[in-house]
Order: structure tokens, then C-alpha cells, then sequence
């Protein structure tokens, strides 16, 4: 692979002090997460490259979704390649060698890796992290990004110049997947990119992050599961039923929710029992907005808080659910896993915290409709590959 010189896409100079009501290309910050525009000119100068051209349909507003290449392996166990090369721990790790590229079913309970058609030759000082992307997530498919040498999935460190893997696990469905197929997505950041929650309050006075309730900031955003409906036989969730059948992944709009999916409704208790290693999808009570100077991410999952996990897919894109894109609050969709022991879920129960991060500078397009996405404006929603009014 040849090197090429990155561009000083971040000048050396004072901060830029920030605005929130700025045009696409106007500066916000030096240190932040790079929008689509300028994940563009990475692409254009050699930073991030591909097996084949990259499609401007990758290129999201603040991340780029990344294509799987045309061959899986199934693999004994997951692994972090450390000090060595991915490639190497493959040949004592690797069961067997599919070709994916006309489709191939990935079992429930293996492990497999796939080499990603896109690749990297990142500056020094910008770094990426890797997340599922929503679909994926709310069909119960755990993702995770691997690079040679790296010590955590997910994480690409700068400076890093090599291939890409994800590591795929599907967990209650049996999927389809194929050369092409996204299942996750990366963010580029230079310096540090959090809000702190002096910052993320002054966003919430300005903006309004929060449009029902109270803004709960401590660390991040708390964000709280809803389970009260306005009547008992409304849906406040669903449970995935085993053995359901295949989902191809690159196919939306194309399954029955019953064939796949159990509903929970509302109960007189305003609770439900999360059954160990059973996968649900809820909604959170707060409808929330990501305005468009910033992104977001769920933080992991926290022991403190109970006996499961939430959220696989964590990135929220800059204009979700905010007015600016056609949005007035929309409900973060929950994937819950139930660990080891039963767990009472109480209706406004905080689940999780949402940390925003500022860009560097405002993006050419946000989330939202005029833009295809899938779930702004979102309530309880199952992912895109389900038939739903």
C-alpha cells in the first residue's frame, strides 16, 4: 500500500468558538467528529480507500458505513489480534472459509470474520471507532471492528495504516449476508470530542436536546425505558422469538413482525421481567434531539444498573429528531439483552446515558427525511428489514 500525505485539514490556531445555527462547512471546533464532507476529502486523498469505489450513499452525515468483501471466516472463538496482525491469529483460529459474494447464511451462535472492502491511512492525530449500525443492532447481530495490532475492538488508533475486520455473531436470527452488505459504520475524531455536561446543558438551554421531561444531565444525558402506554393492550415492546427463520439483511420491508417478533403490552404494574439471554426492543420515555453542530453515542453498557445490556448500535447522527431535519423529538429504539439472572424492568428506569460530541464543523446534510432515514421520527420501531405501517 502507498502512503500518501494526508492534508492539514485542522490549521494549527486558536479555537473556534462555537455556533448552532451555522452553515454546512462553517467551523464549529478544531477538536471534534469530521462530517461527511470532510470524510470526503479523506476518501479523495487517499486516507480512507476501498477494494472498489466508494459510493457516496456510504458517506452519512457525520460516519461512513462500511462494506463487507466477499469472503467470511468462521472462526473458533473472538479474539484481539494485540501486538500481532489479524491475518496471522486467522490461520490457527479459522474453522472454515465461505464465499459470501452472491450470499451466504451466517449461523446463530458461530463467530465469524470478515475482511471489510474499505481500508485506512489515517494522520497521526485523527483516530475512528466503529459502531453497528441501527439495523443491525435490532436484529440481535453483534458486531465488532478489528485491526492489526489493536488491544480493543472498535478503536482505530491514529496513524493507523491497514485493513479493516468485523467480527460477526448473529444471535437469534440466522442472516443473510453478501459482498456489499453495511453493518456498521465509523467516526473519525480529532482531540476530544465530549461534552462535558456544562456544555451539554448550555446545548439543552439553547437547543433543547430533551423535549419531554426534564433534561437529566450527569455525565451524559440519562436516557429512561418507557413502559406505560395509554391502554393495556398497547405495545410497549417486543420480544425475539427463537428459531424464526432467515433474515436477509439487505432486504427491507420484506418480513412479517409476528413470524419473528412476540409484542410485550403495557401491564397494570408498568413492568416487564427480562428473561435471561432473551432479546427485547423498547423505547426510551425521553424524546431527544441531536442538533446538528453535534453527534451522540449511548454509552456501554453499565453493571451498576442491572442485569443486562443496552443499545448495540449507539451513533446517533447529527439532526436526529431536531427540527432543523424535519424532526420534533424522536425515542432512542432500545436493544436489550437479558443476562444471567431475571430482571425487573420498571417503566422510567434509566437505562443508559447518551454523550454528545461537537463537531468540527457543521455538516452538508443531516439526518432526516430528505436524506432516507430510516427512523427519524421514530417511536417503538423494529428495524427496516420488518413490514410496518
Amino acid at each position: 500500500m502507498t502512503e500518501k500525505k494526508s492534508p492539514d485539514l485542522f490549521p494549527d490556531s486558536e479555537a473556534i468558538s462555537e455556533s448552532f445555527d451555522g452553515a454546512p462547512g462553517q467551523k464549529i471546533s478544531l477538536s471534534g467528529i469530521l462530517p461527511g464532507q470532510i470524510i470526503r476529502s479523506m476518501i479523495e486523498s487517499g486516507e480512507v480507500w476501498s477494494q472498489g469505489t466508494i459510493e457516496e450513499e456510504q458517506i452519512q452525515p457525520a460516519s461512513l458505513d462500511l462494506r463487507l468483501s466477499d469472503i467470511a471466516y468462521r472462526i473458533r472463538a473472538s479474539f484481539l489480534p494485540s501486538e500481532g496482525s489479524v491475518k496471522e491469529k486467522l490461520t490457527e483460529l479459522a474453522l472454515h472459509k465461505i464465499d459470501i459474494s452472491d450470499g451466504a447464511v451466517l449461523e446463530t451462535g458461530c463467530v465469524y470474520l470478515v475482511p471489510l472492502m474499505e481500508a485506512l491511512s489515517l494522520p497521526e492525530r485523527i483516530t475512528a471507532i466503529s459502531n453497528p449500525k441501527s439495523s443491525t443492532g435490532r436484529v440481535d447481530v453483534f458486531t465488532r471492528l478489528i485491526c492489526d495490532g489493536s488491544h480493543e475492538f472498535d478503536k482505530v488508533p491514529g496513524g493507523y495504516k491497514g485493513h479493516l475486520w468485523l467480527e460477526i455473531s448473529p444471535r437469534t436470527f440466522p442472516v443473510i449476508v453478501r459482498q456489499g452488505t453495511r453493518l456498521n459504520q465509523m467516526r473519525f475524531r480529532r482531540g476530544r470530542t465530549t461534552s462535558s455536561d456544562t456544555e451539554l446543558k448550555r446545548l439543552h438551554s439553547e437547543e433543547g436536546i430533551v423535549y419531554n421531561g426534564k433534561a437529566d444531565i450527569s455525565e451524559g444525558l440519562a436516557i429512561s425505558v418507557n413502559l406505560n402506554g395509554n391502554s393495556e393492550n398497547e405495545i410497549v415492546g417486543y420480544k425475539a422469538k427463537r428459531h424464526a427463520g432467515l433474515i436477509d439483511l439487505d432486504k427491507p420491508n420484506k418480513y412479517s413482525i409476528p413470524k419473528f417478533w412476540d409484542p410485550v403490552f403495557k401491564n397494570d404494574e408498568n413492568r416487564i421481567i427480562l428473561d435471561p439471554g432473551e432479546f427485547y426492543i423498547l423505547a426510551s420515555h425521553e424524546s431527544i434531539a441531536v442538533p446538528p453542530s453535534h453527534a451522540a453515542e449511548m454509552v456501554p453498557f453499565n453493571p451498576s444498573i442491572g442485569e443486562f445490556r443496552v443499545h448495540y448500535a449507539g451513533f446517533f447522527d447529527p439532526g436526529f429528531g431536531h427540527g432543523s431535519s424535519d424532526g420534533h423529538g424522536s425515542k432512542a429504539v432500545l436493544e436489550v439483552r437479558g443476562y444471567d439472572v431475571p430482571f425487573i424492568l420498571e417503566h422510567n428506569q434509566i437505562v443508559g446515558r447518551l454523550m454528545y460530541e461537537k463537531l468540527t464543523e457543521f455538516p452538508e446534510k443531516f439526518y432526516g427525511s430528505s436524506i432516507g432515514s430510516n427512523y427519524q421520527k421514530q417511536s417503538l420501531k423494529l428495524s427496516k428489514h420488518f413490514i410496518q405501517d
